[in-house]
Parts: structure tokens; sequence; C-alpha cells
């Protein structure tokens, strides 16, 4: 029951976040962490980028994305400036930024947290 609460929780702000996409807003916003300024989600956890993504392409699913879940976009969300959408292999569409798609950690149990930059030195703080 705490899992379907926990991601019906997720899948609400990440919904929430393709439509502000839609409206203008844009999916990720800037907030200070101890290693400098990073994308946050609408929760405040840090965004990160994984270098084994090619050209718009998100490489990290199954247990990877069970791990580092990416930024999903919602139904009208819309490309928009340094704003992209990707779509994942499952057919969902992904956020990235200047053609990065981006990720939360799982590790990360608060906003601030930066844990998973650094991670096997392929994963990194989306820096704005």
């Amino acid at each position: 029951m705490k899992s379907r609460i926990q991601t019906a929780l997720v899948l609400g702000v990440l919904l929430g976040a393709g439509v502000a996409m839609a409206q203008g807003a844009a999916p990720a916003k800037v907030a200070d962490t101890a290693k400098g300024k990073a994308l946050v989600d609408a929760k405040g956890m840090t965004l990160y980028t994984f270098d084994r993504d090619s050209a718009g392409k998100s490489n990290c699913n199954g247990t990877c994305a069970q791990n580092w879940p990416p930024l999903l976009a919602g139904a009208n969300a819309k490309a928009s400036g340094d704003w992209s959408l990707v779509k994942r292999d499952d057919g969902s569409m992904q956020w990235a930024y200047k053609g990065k798609p981006l990720y939360t950690w799982v590790k990360d149990t608060k906003p601030g947290d930066v844990t998973g930059d650094g991670v096997n030195n392929i994963w990194h703080i989306a820096a704005p």
C-alpha cells in the first residue's frame, strides 16, 4: 500500500512538472547544494546526468532506472529553450536539459542531498 501511495505521489509531481512546462514554466529549478548550484525537481531533489546517455537518448533502463528514476514528462509537455524531451525505451517521455536526460538518485533522501554526484565516475549533478 505504501509503495502505491508513493508511486501515486511521484506520478502526481511528475505530471505536474509536465503541465507546468506546457504552460511555459521549466520542469526543474535551480537550488544551492553543498556542491554548488544544481537543477532540482519539484520536490527539491537534485537532478543528475549520466555519461552513458547519448545524443538525446536515455541509456538508463531497468534496474538502472529503478536506482536513478528519470524525470518523466507529462503527456502535454512541450520542449522549450534548453529543455527538450527524449523518448525512453518503455515509450515514456523524459525531460532533458541541454540534450542530457535528467534523473534523481534513490539514495538522496532529502532536498539538497547530492550523494549521487560522482557515482561510478559516470553520474554528475545537473548544473544550470
